[in-house]
Protein backbone atom coordinates (compact mmCIF):
# COMPACT_ATOMS: atom_id res chain seq x y z
CA UNK A 1 0.00 0.00 0.00
CA UNK A 2 2.85 2.39 0.82
CA UNK A 3 4.19 2.01 -2.73
CA UNK A 4 0.76 2.77 -4.23
CA UNK A 5 0.37 5.88 -2.08
CA UNK A 6 3.89 7.03 -2.98
CA UNK A 7 3.29 6.59 -6.71
CA UNK A 8 -0.04 8.35 -6.42
CA UNK A 9 1.65 11.24 -4.59
CA UNK A 10 3.94 11.66 -7.59
CA UNK A 11 0.97 11.64 -9.94
CA UNK A 12 -0.90 14.19 -7.79
CA UNK A 13 2.14 16.48 -7.78
CA UNK A 14 2.55 16.24 -11.57
CA UNK A 15 -1.16 16.90 -12.13
CA UNK A 16 -1.15 19.95 -9.86
CA UNK A 17 2.06 21.24 -11.47
CA UNK A 18 0.41 20.96 -14.90
CA UNK A 19 -3.01 22.38 -13.94
CA UNK A 20 -1.75 24.93 -11.36
CA UNK A 21 -4.58 24.09 -8.96
CA UNK A 22 -7.41 21.62 -8.51
CA UNK A 23 -10.05 20.92 -5.91
CA UNK A 24 -9.56 17.99 -3.61
CA UNK A 25 -12.67 16.32 -5.02
CA UNK A 26 -11.36 16.52 -8.61
CA UNK A 27 -8.17 14.56 -7.92
CA UNK A 28 -9.53 11.00 -7.51
CA UNK A 29 -11.55 11.33 -10.71
CA UNK A 30 -8.65 12.81 -12.68
CA UNK A 31 -6.27 10.09 -11.47
CA UNK A 32 -8.83 7.26 -11.66
CA UNK A 33 -7.80 6.21 -8.16
CA UNK A 34 -9.71 5.49 -4.94
CA UNK A 35 -10.44 8.52 -2.76
CA UNK A 36 -8.65 7.03 0.24
CA UNK A 37 -5.42 6.48 -1.70
CA UNK A 38 -5.49 10.00 -3.16
CA UNK A 39 -6.16 11.57 0.24
CA UNK A 40 -3.22 9.67 1.74
CA UNK A 41 -1.04 10.85 -1.16
CA UNK A 42 -2.15 14.45 -0.57
CA UNK A 43 -1.25 14.07 3.10
CA UNK A 44 2.16 12.73 2.11
CA UNK A 45 2.82 15.75 -0.12
CA UNK A 46 1.54 18.17 2.52
CA UNK A 47 3.81 16.60 5.13
CA UNK A 48 6.77 17.08 2.77
CA UNK A 49 5.65 20.72 2.31
CA UNK A 50 5.30 20.27 -1.47
CA UNK A 51 1.67 21.37 -1.77
CA UNK A 52 -0.56 23.91 -0.09
CA UNK A 53 -4.30 24.34 0.40
CA UNK A 54 -6.73 27.21 0.33
CA UNK A 55 -10.50 27.41 0.63
CA UNK A 56 -12.61 28.74 -2.23
CA UNK A 57 -16.17 28.93 -1.02
CA UNK A 58 -16.97 25.43 0.20
CA UNK A 59 -14.18 23.74 -1.76
CA UNK A 60 -10.60 22.97 -0.84
CA UNK A 61 -8.16 23.91 -3.60
CA UNK A 62 -4.67 22.41 -3.74
CA UNK A 63 -1.62 23.77 -5.52
CA UNK A 64 2.12 23.11 -5.73
CA UNK A 65 4.30 25.26 -3.49
CA UNK A 66 7.04 27.09 -5.35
Amino acid sequence: MKETVGKTAGRVWELLKKNHEMTLSQLPKALKQKDTVVYQAVGWLAREDKIAYRTKGKKTVLFVKE
